[in-house]
């Protein structure tokens, strides 16, 4: 029996399915009301008493937990379809209005179930993510991430990881041009190591089936549908890469008299608990055990005691798009936590 706690997750399906029917309206149906859901969570996640910490997490994976997300994957193709349709014959505002509100949905969700399916030890879960990432034109992800970003987070060596003073505006382009870069480098490292050569390149099938599906597109539905698909992919990238902004923002790791960096800890991501967001998101936002434990199932994580964020993601995401703010909000949590770290420092020296 599922634990009345875990039924939250089965808000993983809202999105998708209230987005299918908003397409059916048009694109300023689908705009307004993915706005309208986004000041919502973000607005519950800040001001709604008792929002700001989600259940305790199992003690043993819900093995139908996978399924939900198994099955979001099957919906986040029907939503991109129904987006190509619904845009093939509309107008040029409509085109982007819709591809908004889909890549709303592909980036909030859809590459946060990837990343947790990359994860998993399951052939099944690792095609399904390899099928996420490329339905938003981004696979190398699929290598960047688990081989790049995870063994460098909180570095100044990974690109996804946002150094004090870098805005959301000058990290985005070091770090779109970094983790392409580093993907094709690790991917090219692996195949030597493996004795492979390039045909053995999921990131390279991959990158082929983007080509593909484009000229696919093209061919059928015109510039327009082509465009939405684009562009429902970069407003997808978008949400990505300024969540990993936010995720590790000013956080670093130490380097040992040896030159290896320090191990992950719990101060080296941000954290955030808010239950409606977590509840969406698959737990994403208990981050530093998701990186201390990679293989621990989303609603295994805990609810670490380390940097908190100011609010959920979805107001964070407001937040970073406007510097001074972002700054203003975190840099006093940046240094309370680098107080409290000396401190304990200190203590421990001195017993």
């Amino acid at each position: 029996m599922p634990r009345t706690r875990d039924l939250r997750f089965l808000l993983i399906g809202f999105l998708p399915l209230l987005a299918l029917l908003n397409v059916s309206f048009g694109g300023v149906a689908a705009a307004l009301w993915t706005v309208g859901i986004w000041a919502v969570v973000a607005g519950v996640d800040a001001f709604w008493p008792g929002a700001q910490r989600s259940p305790p997490p199992a003690d043993a994976p819900q093995g139908w937990l996978v399924g939900v997300l198994r099955v979001y994957a099957v919906l986040q193709i029907v939503l991109i379809a129904a987006g190509l349709l619904a845009a093939r014959d509309a107008r040029w505002l409509d085109v982007a209005l819709l591809a908004g509100a889909v890549g709303f949905v592909t980036g909030a969700q859809g590459i946060t179930f990837a990343h947790e399916l990359g994860h998993s030890r399951s052939r099944l879960d690792r095609a399904l993510a390899w099928l996420l990432m490329t339905s938003v034109a981004y696979p190398h992800f699929m290598v960047e991430h688990y081989r790049g970003h995870h063994p460098r987070a909180a570095t100044h060596d990974d690109p996804a990881s946002a150094r004090r003073g870098e805005s959301l505006w000058r990290f985005l382009p070091r770090t779109l041009a970094g983790s392409l870069r580093h993907a094709w480098q690790l991917e090219a490292a692996q195949l030597r190591q493996l004795q492979r050569g390039w045909a053995a390149s999921p990131l390279l099938w991959s990158s082929l089936a983007v080509l593909g599906v484009s000229a696919a597109l093209l061919a059928w539905g015109g510039a327009r549908a082509l465009v939405f698909w684009w562009l429902q992919s970069a407003v997808a990238v978008l949400l990505l890469e300024t969540v990993n902004y936010i995720e590790h923002y000013g956080l670093q790791r130490a380097t040992l008299p040896g030159g290896q960096r320090e191990p992950f800890a719990v101060g080296h991501a941000w954290n955030a608990d808010h239950v409606v967001s977590n509840s969406l998101l698959a737990n994403l936002q208990r981050h530093s055990d998701h990186h201390m434990h990679a293989w621990k199932p989303f609603d295994t994580l805990q609810a670490l005691p380390g940097p908190q964020l100011p609010t959920g993601y979805a107001g964070c995401l407001l937040l970073a798009a406007v510097p001074p703010l972002w700054f203003g909000l975190m840099h006093p949590r940046l240094e309370e936590w680098s107080a409290g770290e000396r401190g304990e420092a200190e203590v421990l020296s001195n017993l």
